[in-house]
């Protein structure tokens, strides 16, 4: 995972693609789609236009790259970018205010057509990851439609894709599928033979099933008790990563910064899975060094997060490219857990306790609590966030391939972090604001952590 600075963009010839201009202009006249989106769909848009109306233009898009090898042909590649999206009902479902409500409409498959432009030959590379970027934040935005943009940069020995999507359309598990199966589309279209892909399940589906449960629960329910609970033990507020930062609490919402790096290799990280596994795995120790390492950091008594899982909990939605992430509160007292072992057992516990609550929409939790969580960052809360991604198809592939999993580095007042197991060992990212205090304390994080995963892996003993 990284940003479009660090993806290793080369010189060449610029192709994009984007939705045929008869296409935007058929999906203007279609009727409501009864479909509603996702709470964390019209969660995000809210948000986007929120702080847009305060002033501030926050890109949000996520996406791909990945390179092809040899003589690429151009159309064929285009029929396979068409392909893919046909398989993904959401790329061609959008949403149109009425008064101030968000309401779907979803194009048919048949009417679906890619518009090809070919752009300009780029022989500085720095150049080119200007233009990309800003092209990517114009096309991919959140407050309009369609909000997804392809881009293939083509030289000699091969081709370099560039597949960006707003945040509203896809997440982590929608990502990392995408390089085998553009390849896969691309190979079967060049030798003339039908892809080995199955139909796929539509998230637009999904969105009107989860919604649906949703509606179901009140403010009465359990619920919304342990989140009313959760939130008030944290001042009203949904949590910040629990050390200085640097913010003005009156100053303007700031820049943020990038952090990735490799943790540490794969023998390292296959020794601390095997430590954490009889807890419950490598999420389970990440969260319960990062309560220990910011507890030194900081003084925080109690560590409290919201921890993202994926909502994709029956199988027909594993293929499917869509939103499919919801939040589980967890707190963890360091004076209960002041060592590793006794930190994993709280963590494993809490998530025993709290994890089904991801299930259920964190925007509809918030409706029901009746606070008034008008965003003024695209973040909503802090996260730490663990995927392991050895089980993707062609994830063996990813370095040969200079396959990245994309994201937006802009603004924001909160810290994400992403931790991902890829084949070669446990890598970090986070995008943090940019203050000095910020960077400080979020390298004391980075370094603690990999000492605490080292000494774990090679001694099975947690440093004094």
């Amino acid at each position: 995972m990284t940003d479009i600075q660090r993806c290793e963009i080369r010189p060449g010839h610029l192709v994009e693609w984007t939705l045929h201009p008869t296409t935007v202009e058929a999906a203007a006249g279609l009727p409501e789609d009864s479909r509603p989106p996702a709470y964390v769909q019209e969660s995000h848009v809210r948000t986007a236009r929120s702080v847009r109306e305060d002033g501030l233009f926050v890109p949000t898009w996520s996406g791909t790259a990945f390179d092809i090898p040899g003589q690429v042909d151009i159309d064929v590649l285009q029929k396979a970018l068409r392909a893919w999206t046909l398989r993904h009902e959401t790329l061609r479902s959008g949403f149109r205010w009425v008064g101030d409500e968000m309401r779907r409409f979803t194009l048919d498959a048949d009417a679906v057509a890619l518009h090809r432009e070919d752009v300009d030959d780029f022989a500085d590379a720095a150049a080119l990851t200007r233009y990309l970027e800003g092209r990517f934040d114009v096309a991919a935005d959140a407050l309009s439609w369609p909000n997804f943009i392809y881009a293939a940069v083509v030289r000699e020995d091969g081709a370099s894709v560039y597949m960006v999507f707003d945040h509203s359309n896809v997440d982590a598990y929608s990502i990392y599928r995408i390089p085998a199966e553009i390849h896969e589309l691309y190979e079967a279209a060049l030798a003339g033979r039908a892809a080995e892909t199955l139909p796929t399940a539509s998230y637009v589906d999904f969105c009107a099933i989860e919604r649906t449960n949703a509606d179901q629960i009140d403010e009465t329910h359990a619920i919304v008790a342990r989140w009313r609970e959760f939130v008030a033990d944290c001042d009203g507020k949904l949590p910040n990563f629990p050390v200085d930062l640097g913010l003005d609490p009156e100053g303007p919402l700031p820049t943020q910064k990038l952090m990735r790096e490799m943790l540490v290799d794969d023998a390292d990280a296959a020794a601390f899975e095997a430590y954490c596994r009889p807890y419950g795995g490598v999420l389970v120790g990440i969260l319960a060094a990062t309560a220990l390492i910011v507890h030194e950091i900081g003084g925080q008594r109690v560590y409290r997060t919201v921890v993202p899982f994926h909502t994709r909990v029956k199988s027909q939605w594993l293929d499917s490219v869509g939103w499919y992430v919801g939040g589980a509160p967890i707190e963890i007292s360091v004076a209960q857990a002041p060592d590793f072992d006794s930190a994993l057992a709280t963590v494993r516990a809490e998530l025993r306790k709290n994890r089904l609550l991801s299930r259920m929409p964190l925007a509809r939790v918030l409706r029901l609590l009746g606070s008034d969580f008008r965003p003024t960052s695209p973040d909503l809360h802090s996260i730490v966030s663990f995927v392991d991604t050895r089980g993707f198809p062609g994830s063996d592939q990813w370095q040969s391939m200079k396959a990245h999993a994309l994201i937006r580095v802009s603004y924001g007042d909160q810290v994400c972090a992403w931790l991902t197991r890829v084949h070669d060992g446990l890598q970090f990212a986070s995008r943090y604001p940019g203050t000095d205090v910020a960077h400080k304390n979020m390298r004391l994080y980075v370094e603690g952590l990999r000492e605490l995963i080292v000494s774990v892996a090679r001694d099975t003993a947690v440093p004094a």
